[in-house]
């Protein structure tokens, strides 16, 4: 028979200022992770202005692309800020509010970069099978992104 699950988060025998310290480690570990694809997204991005093709897309195409390109941008400096809060506070007792602001910078930055991934999509298709086509599979991909950056984790959270 398996063993139930804890009804809630395992006891830790943890300082407020352990648990903070903890807490900000993993956020800067998850945010090197997520900063990669981002890293990824903007070159790709960049690089897409300076090639041939790019002259031949109509406006509609055109705004697709600088709706992505700046949507990265928005989201690399969003998630880039806790590096610069804790740097900036460094050595100043303030690492649980540095967690608390970085979380909720690192959940708009996801929230924001989901939407860069998507409009790319949403260029990418539009380029190669035609707007119809589009639409659908960002739509899909949209509701990808939802449910599982969003709606997952906090259908997960303990009651």
């Amino acid at each position: 028979m398996p063993t139930p699950e804890p009804a809630g988060p395992p006891e830790r025998h943890e300082s407020p200022q352990e648990r903070a310290d903890r807490n900000l480690v993993e956020l800067l570990q998850e945010l090197r992770v997520v900063q990669t694809g981002v890293q990824i997204l903007f070159a790709f991005l960049l690089g897409l202005a300076f090639t041939d093709r790019f002259t031949r897309l109509d406006l509609a195409q055109k705004t697709i692309y600088v709706t992505s390109f700046l949507l990265t941008v928005v989201a690399a400096a969003l998630l880039a800020t806790p590096v610069a809060l804790h740097r900036g506070l460094f050595h100043r007792g303030a690492k649980r509010r540095i967690v608390d602001l970085s979380t909720r910078l690192t959940e708009l930055g996801l929230a924001v970069l989901a939407l860069a991934l998507n409009t790319a999509v949403l260029l990418l298709m539009d380029v190669v099978l035609g707007p119809a086509a589009a639409v659908g599979i960002t739509a899909a991909s949209t509701l990808m992104f939802a449910g599982l950056w969003f709606a997952l984790p906090r259908a997960l959270r303990p009651r």
